[in-house]
């Protein structure tokens, strides 16, 4: 039988929950922009002392900049290709692939992306991939005219042909090679720097996301939480959070951030 999405009110001992790990694109960010709202949350979180990781499908050159600038404890980046974490000045780096494997894989994955956007009208190549270091990303609906759902699922579908690990998110369809994911990424750090073992990793972080790319997370942690938007996907999931938010976006982020501090 499959399981019921609670309301957030339902989330039990929200205070003992040690980290919160989350998405960006339509889940801390609104339409494509970070909030007032949504960050303050961040900081309030931080000063209360929680871990914060950022799980993102975004690039490597973003990555820099949000492990460097934003109050978190370290991002998972290209859909969990590596971790970046930023300590006393120095970013410390960590990669699925090491460098002559990803300088390997780019002439590649740039022949499927042109052979994509040949065949699917209307898509584009990410406006952010040349700050990308492992992964092909497929815009559908961020700087194109929004294409259908069955659009992004064509384009998952090629890439699979053409020997890629695919996922979709709220606005790109990204492509990889290699079977890592979100969730593998986000343990090692976990592990790596934080010396969690398996059993805190699951009960003592809630996870929060918006899109399809989100499922392997959703399905580990205990505390998964989805943003009202993720019904969007509605039947495309193939797991679901435990959780919901009222709030879309930015406002479902913060409405969780209030949770965990024992404000709502």
């Amino acid at each position: 039988m499959k399981q019921r999405i609670r309301p957030l009110s339902e989330l039990r001992d929200p205070r003992g929950i040690r980290g919160l790990l989350f998405d960006i694109d339509e889940t801390l960010t609104t339409e494509g922009k970070l909030t007032a709202q949504a960050y303050g949350a961040m900081e309030q979180l931080k000063r209360a002392g929680r871990l914060l990781v950022a799980i993102t499908g975004r690039p490597a050159g973003w990555c820099d900049h949000i492990a460097r600038m934003w109050p978190v404890d370290g991002v998972v980046g290209e859909n969990g290709a590596f971790y970046f974490c930023y300590f006393e000045k120095k970013l410390i780096r960590r990669y699925h692939h090491d460098e002559q494997t990803r300088a390997a894989n780019r002439p590649r994955l740039a022949a499927i992306g042109q052979r994509i956007v040949d065949e699917v009208p209307g898509c584009a190549l990410a406006s952010d991939q040349p700050y990308r270091e492992t992964d092909l990303a497929i815009d559908y609906c961020e700087d194109v005219p929004p294409l259908p759902l069955a659009a992004a699922e064509r384009i998952a579908a090629l890439m699979r042909a053409a020997g890629l690990s695919a996922r979709i998110s709220s606005i790109h369809v990204n492509g990889w090679c290699g079977d890592y994911d979100k969730l593998a990424m986000t343990q090692r750090l976990l592990a790596e720097v934080f010396e969690c073992d398996a059993g805190t990793i699951r009960q003592q972080f809630a996870f929060i996301g918006d899109s399809p790319n989100d499922a392997p997370m959703f399905a580990h942690f205990e505390n998964s939480v989805g943003v009202a938007n993720l019904a969007r996907f509605g039947g495309r999931l193939q797991s679901e959070p435990q959780y919901l938010t009222r709030g879309a976006a930015g406002a479902g982020f913060a409405e969780l951030a209030a949770r965990l501090l024992g404000d709502a």
